[in-house]
């Protein structure tokens, strides 16, 4: 799972074409002689995406193995190129937050914007990196890894205790020192305690 980048354009519906306010970008798993090109190309998608995706309205777009996400918050739009295995909904969380932490920063200003901004956002850059990881955008997915986790280790657990529960058992059939009543006592109560073992 891998962003490659992340774009902030104003893409209001009387602009004739948006224009890009910050951008962010990864292309270091690109050959050194594309990287210039895969920029160029990220944003010509990013502006042809932004113009044709509605105010209050999100989508997605496939090309190749890589999905362009988009959200037009009335005007002010996040696009995000990821690769086709980064999660949809964490696609979306991580532009609806790229697109609070601008507002916060710059306000309404970028109402104003006429050409593209050349100055670098740093928080652009940073959630570029941090995102890598779909759960750090998603909570729920987040919340989802831990308690999957947690699963393993309870069958971890559970297994081992049958483990020792098999190896008792053989134990007690070797036992010469314990008599026939006594094993017949131990093999009658794992029988009538068998159905409540949890699988």
């Amino acid at each position: 799972m891998k962003i490659t980048a992340l774009l902030v354009l104003k893409a209001a519906p009387e602009a004739t074409d948006p224009v890009i306010l910050a951008n962010a970008s990864d292309v270091s798993h690109f050959g050194y002689f594309q990287r210039s090109s895969v920029k160029e190309f990220v944003v010509f998608v990013g502006r042809t995406v932004a113009s044709r995706t509605p105010p209050s309205q999100r989508q997605s777009v496939q090309h190749e193995e890589y999905k362009v996400h988009a959200y037009n918050r009335n005007g002010l739009c996040a696009v995000g190129f990821m690769d086709d295995h980064y999660p949809v909904r964490s696609a979306f969380s991580l532009l609806n937050q790229v697109i609070d932490e601008y507002q916060k920063s710059f306000g309404e200003t970028w109402r104003s914007a006429k050409e593209d901004s050349s100055q670098p956002w740093p928080y652009l850059a940073q959630a570029l990196t941090k995102f890598q990881d779909p759960a750090e955008a998603d909570k729920l997915l987040k919340i989802q890894r831990e308690l999957d986790e947690t699963k393993i280790i309870l069958h971890k657990t559970i297994d081992s205790v049958l483990a020792r529960g098999e190896k008792l058992d053989s134990l007690v059939e070797k036992s010469s020192d314990l008599s026939m009543a006594s094993q017949m006592f131990y093999k009658q109560a794992k029988k009538t305690n068998s159905c409540c073992t949890i699988l």
